[in-house]
């Protein structure tokens, strides 16, 4: 007998997965580090083979994939063997705004509904959202678990243990930046998380009292942000930032200076790369000889951006993400825009798997200038390299002039009033043409200018560049 009108079933999220298949499946640490780390390239070619051939036939249940499979001419049966994946055609990100146009609010790329299944218990997050609606994905219990381990294992290796207490300065809100660690840690690191998130939800003069006062010893963040707190503790507040304690930082390097980093907080910074949509993917080990993909959760692919060859190994290329792992919203080829290379030669630690060197930048936020390609990663990691700067920047691109040429103006913030400005100009002027091959002007401004462009105190999403030509 029930009272009505209660609903007679309520999915529960711990009887939705299957935990002990799920762990042999896809290891928590440590078991991570004595099984799936260690495998022979055969073997994790067989073990990628076997999830690769799910996921295409999972892929023709969803009505995206069959829609953009078919118009290539390509027929279910036609994929055989991991070989075979090259013959699968590519989709980026507008192809996925274009699913959401289609069937909004969610696009028919996702498997999942909560009209569909109510009885599966489903979590959502979105995109960043820096133009429109943030894109939402849907997330079923086995996607968002299975996350969770992966990004476990990227926190054990980057050196995070048991009891450490783990300030997250990620943003929480929609997006996954906060929230997916938080799962990790908690899960499967026996870490505890401290969630301040951004500036802008815990000030960052109030993010540092707590790392005092509650012995913080690991910090999360994008490298923006760690170096802003370390400024605000050093010159605002007068605390050293060394003499806090912290023993390593987690962020997405890509191409910041992890050198500068590291000085200012005196704790080793360890690079990883995830997204949006697929979770961790790859993370740095003890030796940050570059990042180990999770090679049993996903197939990364470098391909050159003009052509979509396949590159070798040591060449730059785009990523293309396959997922061997998601139910409700697998990724099958998709062109994500990042850019990457593996490595050439094995990691120390003894961990099999192949390895990015690090991510570049993103094809997508290149510019062309006078003809030239221009990262604005690039111009950051010139900028850093000279100690006049705080390192923070934001360019700048228009047409200038009856000719209405390409020119862009770099904003650089100086580290301190005592600055040449004019000579850091001269330099570094001198230095980009160096560097990007291509001359742009240098502004150098005072402390905290630039923080309404770029919005490091508010945003664990920084900004560095606007394209006015368009």
């Amino acid at each position: 007998m029930t009272i009505a009108p209660y609903p007679e079933n309520i999915p529960w999220y711990t009887k939705s997965i299957d935990f002990e298949k799920l762990w042999r499946d896809y290891p928590p640490p440590p078991d991570y580090f004595r099984t799936t780390a260690l495998l022979s390239r055969d073997e994790m070619r067989a073990l990628q083979e076997k999830r690769f051939l799910e996921t295409v036939a999972r892929g023709w249940e969803i009505e995206f994939f069959r829609r953009h499979w078919s118009a290539h001419g390509m027929e279910p049966g036609d994929i055989r063997t991991l070989d075979d994946l090259t013959r699968i055609p590519v989709y980026d990100v507008n192809d996925i705004r274009k699913s959401i146009e289609r069937n909004p609010p969610f696009g028919d790329f996702m498997g999942i509904s909560p009209h569909d299944e109510p009885q599966l218990p489903l979590v959502l997050q979105t995109s960043g959202g820096t133009t429109g609606l943030p894109r939402p994905m849907l997330y079923s219990p086995i996607d968002r678990e299975t996350m969770a381990i992966l990004a476990g294992r990227r926190m054990i290796m980057h050196g995070i243990r048991p009891g450490d207490m783990v300030l997250v300065t990620l943003s929480l809100g929609l997006g996954n930046g906060g929230m997916a660690p938080r799962e990790a840690l908690w899960r499967y690191t026996g870490a505890v998380p401290v969630m301040t998130g951004s500036g802008a939800n815990t000030p960052t003069r109030r993010q540092i009292e707590i790392i005092k006062a509650w012995g913080i010893k690991v910090i999360l963040g994008f490298p923006a942000y760690l170096r802003h707190m370390a400024i605000v503790a050093r010159d605002e507040m007068g605390i050293d930032p060394r003499s806090l304690g912290i023993r390593l930082l987690g962020s997405h390097l890509g191409m910041e200076n992890r050198e500068l980093l590291e000085d200012l907080w005196g704790a080793k910074a360890f690079d990883m790369y995830g997204t949006h949509e697929s979770g961790t993917l790859a993370a740095e080990c003890q030796h940050q000889t570059g990042l180990h993909v999770f090679e049993d959760a996903f197939i990364l692919e470098m391909a050159d951006p003009d052509t979509g060859r396949l590159l070798p190994d040591g060449e730059k290329g785009t990523i293309y993400i396959t997922t061997l792992y998601k139910y409700g919203a697998p990724q099958i080829r998709f062109n994500i825009n990042d850019i990457s290379a593996y490595h050439t030669t094995p990691c120390p630690c003894g961990n099999t798997s192949r390895r990015l060197q690090r991510i570049f930048g993103r094809n997508d936020n290149m510019v062309k200038l006078r003809g030239t390609n221009v990262f604005p990663e690039a111009v950051g990691a010139a900028i850093l390299e000279d100690k006049r700067s705080s390192g923070e920047y934001f360019c700048f691109v228009d047409r200038v002039g009856e000719a209405q040429s390409d020119h862009m103006d770099v904003w650089v913030e100086v580290a301190d009033p005592g600055v040449d400005h004019d000579a850091l100009r001269n330099d570094l002027e001198r230095r980009m043409k160096e560097v990007l091959g291509v001359k742009v002007q240098i502004t150098p401004v005072a402390r905290g200018v630039l923080d309404q462009y770029t919005q490091t105190s508010q945003s664990s999403k920084v900004k560095r560049i606007v394209d006015r030509r368009k």
